[in-house]
């Protein structure tokens, strides 16, 4: 049976979290940005001074951590153990620890019940990486979204300079390319479009454009369906 969810994937920059978000208000949905929740550890796991190779006590803090997905005046909020780190888990370095904490199976599975109990509890937009290949792999939209990595960086070098974060864009470009590979050839879970998702290459395309694009497409499966519960 096909569910209430709304898979988006697709690599950094692709524009997954702005359509999302967009897609997930439009349709009445929750949003769950399943990045922001790696992201949530990796940065625990920098307070907490660990590093990738530290894989066994990096799943024991993930066991041991509560993450938390918050809605406050229509913004997500994240918060680790209590602590609102919607903001630090942007910063570069935390992007690039969350992709090797991202590969680590037992913290994966955890993580994949947890996505798996949001979704349970009503009509979801998911965005990430392998929402429509293995987290919800029986979601009734999947949406792949992709742009070429030029576009790419230069979309996160903007977000992040409206951040008041100081990288270079070449720097920006290296990182996500270096993201890309990993991404796309971890063992566990690789980033690539699902067989029965839609891609859409955002290159020349706005934001409004997208996100009526990915409506079309949810319109058009969801019409004869039961609205979704709240």
């Amino acid at each position: 049976m096909k569910q209430r969810v709304v898979a988006i994937d697709g690599p950094a920059g692709a524009g997954k979290s702005s359509v999302a978000k967009r897609v997930a208000q439009a349709l009445g949905y929750r949003y769950l940005d399943t990045g922001a929740l790696y992201r949530a550890l990796a940065w625990k796991a920098i307070k907490s001074g660990l590093r990738p190779q530290d894989a066994s006590y990096i799943v024991d803090m993930t066991r041991e951590t509560k993450v938390e997905l918050q809605q406050h005046n229509g913004e997500q909020r994240v918060l680790v153990d209590g602590e609102d780190v919607t903001e630090a888990i942007r910063a570069p370095e935390v992007a690039n620890l969350a992709s090797p904490i991202s590969a680590i199976p037992e913290v994966r599975e955890i993580l994949l019940d947890w996505q798996r109990d949001f979704a349970r509890q009503g009509g979801t937009v998911a965005e990430g990486r392998d929402t429509g290949t293995v987290v919800f792999p029986n979601a009734g939209v999947k949406i792949f979204l992709t742009a070429s990595l030029d576009e790419r960086a230069r979309r996160r070098h903007r977000e992040l300079l409206e951040r008041g974060i100081n990288i270079s864009l070449q720097q920006v470009k290296l990182d996500m390319e270096a993201r890309d590979q990993r991404d796309s050839t971890r063992h566990i879970a690789p980033l690539r479009p699902a067989p029965d998702a839609v891609i859409i290459d955002t290159e020349h395309l706005s934001l409004d454009e997208v996100v009526e694009e990915v409506l079309k497409i949810c319109r058009a499966r969801f019409t004869n369906e039961a609205p979704p519960s709240t």
